[in-house]
């Protein structure tokens, strides 16, 4: 793990301590650290929504056939193959 330095106004700190107080974190960088998780987490958030967005909009859905699936499935089993290790 590494350490970055972080400037604060005073009232600032005084929030965070606050914070780590109240809710039961061992120390500010605990605080800190669980701030991005959840920014972290609400990015992903809106990047899947994106995409679900995006496969929403591009069209009218097309049903599986069975040429599909064994294309899939053949595709599948040539990846398979070739990552297993020579002997």
């Amino acid at each position: 793990m590494t350490t970055m330095n972080i400037s604060l106004s005073d009232e600032m700190k005084a929030f965070i301590e606050t914070q780590v107080s109240q809710d039961g974190f061992a120390s500010a960088s605990e605080y800190l650290r669980c701030l991005i998780r959840d920014a972290q987490k609400r990015q992903a958030k809106q990047a899947l929504e994106s995409k679900f967005r995006e496969a929403l909009e591009s069209g009218p859905a097309t049903p599986m056939t069975r040429k599909d699936w064994d294309s899939i499935e053949q595709e599948a089993m040539k990846r398979w193959t070739n990552e297993q290790p020579s002997q």
